[in-house]
């Protein structure tokens, strides 16, 4: 029995040193306050934090609905509860006024507040801690230089204990691996430009990379995840555009939110595509030649192979497609039961007049949906959104208008709806969870994109 008690007694002293050298591991000292916001910045460096902050999409997880710009109150869900993005303008009270440039790089490198607080990775520092030592101070300097908004950060809301900060301490301690991107050698300046920013500022991999239990970016590197309850879908192999991906496609879908063969920017990539705008070419040519490259070499004669099978599969499905409902009794064969479903008949009336092979809009057509990614994803979701709550260009952008049907149709119309779609205009097997999918977001969909 005694030997019993010495056994225990190690254990919990193990247990205490080990807590011990990690709390020892995890506290950080804070950085004295400086008063910043009324440095003087040189205005060509303000001009890259600028661009940097707009390749980064910073304002968009940093501005609530209807708020001045960088002064916080964005929900971002997770699965772990809701974090709300933080002000981030150079007021002393309730923003980064009183830090300093060194507390900025500590917070871009290590995810440590200038107070000394582990932050949460939501803020994605795994990404931020590539970048180089310039590019961060061009980044202070720009925020440093917007206007000062006193409003208070909100609360955590995560799930217990998740909210005690030792937590994100022990996430960095298993996952973070600190360290400015290094250039391969191997690739060409523009594909390393490109890497860099994709890797480091503009995080794509943070929404386009599944996540683990640990909510950690999985080794699929680009294998599709979430964003703010819409699928980010993979841009590795797996994409599963029907179109091949290149990098010309890539840059006029960043630059103009659309691309041939492949359609329109909505959900998240909405206000992402709005950052871009001012962003220089030479910056979105490289992260595109990145992009492109993501899936590994291609044979340039199974591209084409490629693309001309998604083309003539998607000219033939929509040859099929009637402009009006039919009151015809279906034939035999499987077009003729895709025709005769219940879909079929809420597609005819309410999308055919747009999306028939020979509908038309006062600006353009929209693409084939054949060509469409979201009705070619293993998921209903995005396809759902898009049907729920339309496409909509954000407030002071062109773009194209389709209505949502949220208020038209009911859970059980927009499930066979998208469940034709879905036969009539893709090769992929039919999705099993339509009608449980459109129960789901119809009780959590997110409130409209909105730009930065």
């Amino acid at each position: 029995m005694l030997m019993v008690w010495r056994l225990l007694a190690a254990v919990v002293v193990v247990i205490l040193v080990g807590f011990g050298a990690f709390y020892a591991w995890a506290w950080n000292s804070e950085i004295p306050p400086a008063n910043s916001s009324g440095a003087s910045f040189d205005p060509g460096i303000i001009a890259k934090g600028a661009k940097l902050a707009a390749i980064g999409d910073c304002a968009v997880c940093h501005t609530r609905a209807g708020g001045k710009p960088y002064a916080g109150g964005f929900p971002l869900e997770t699965p772990f509860g809701t974090i709300y993005g933080p002000n981030i303008t150079p007021d002393p009270q309730t923003g980064i006024g009183l830090w300093s440039e060194a507390a900025f790089r500590r917070a871009m490198r290590s995810g440590v507040d200038r107070e000394g607080n582990h932050l949460y990775p939501a803020f994605p520092y795994d990404h931020f801690t590539k970048a180089t030592d310039s590019d961060i101070s061009a980044l202070y300097a720009f925020l440093m230089t917007r206007e000062p908004i006193p409003q208070a950060n909100r609360p955590l809301a995560l799930t217990p204990p998740l909210n005690w900060r030792l937590f994100a301490a022990g996430w960095k301690l298993l996952f973070l691996t600190r360290g400015v991107y290094q250039p391969d050698p191997k690739q060409s300046p523009e594909w390393n430009r490109g890497a860099y920013l994709v890797t480091g500022l503009a995080h794509c991999g943070a929404c386009h990379t599944p996540r683990d239990t640990f909510g950690a970016e999985t080794d699929d590197h680009f294998g599709g995840g979430m964003a703010e309850g819409w699928l980010a879908p993979a841009l590795n192999a797996s994409s599963p555009a029907p179109v091949p991906w290149n990098a010309d496609q890539i840059y006029a879908y960043l630059r103009n939110g659309f691309a041939d063969q492949h359609g329109f920017a909505a959900g998240p990539m909405q206000p992402v595509v709005h950052s871009l705008r001012n962003v220089q070419d030479s910056d979105l040519h490289a992260i595109a030649t990145y992009i492109s490259a993501v899936s590994g070499p291609q044979n340039p004669a199974e591209v084409d192979r490629r693309t001309k099978a998604a083309l003539e599969f998607a000219r033939s499905r929509d040859m099929t497609v009637s402009p009006k409902p039919s009151v015809e009794p279906a034939t035999t064969g499987s077009a003729a039961t895709r025709q005769a479903s219940p879909g079929a008949a809420i597609f005819a009336g309410a999308c055919a007049s747009c999306h028939h092979s020979g509908g038309a809009l006062p600006i353009s057509r929209p693409i084939s949906l054949g060509l469409s990614t979201p009705v070619n994803e293993p998921d209903p979701t995005n396809l759902i959104r898009i049907v729920l709550g339309g496409i909509h260009p954000l407030p002071g952008d062109r773009g194209p208008i389709m209505p949502g049907f949220a208020g038209a149709l009911t859970d059980r119309q927009i499930a066979s709806l998208v469940s034709y779609v879905r036969s009539q205009f893709s090769g992929q097997p039919a999705w099993p969870d339509a009608d449980d999918v459109v129960t789901k977001l119809r009780q959590s969909t997110p409130p409209p994109m909105e730009a930065p």
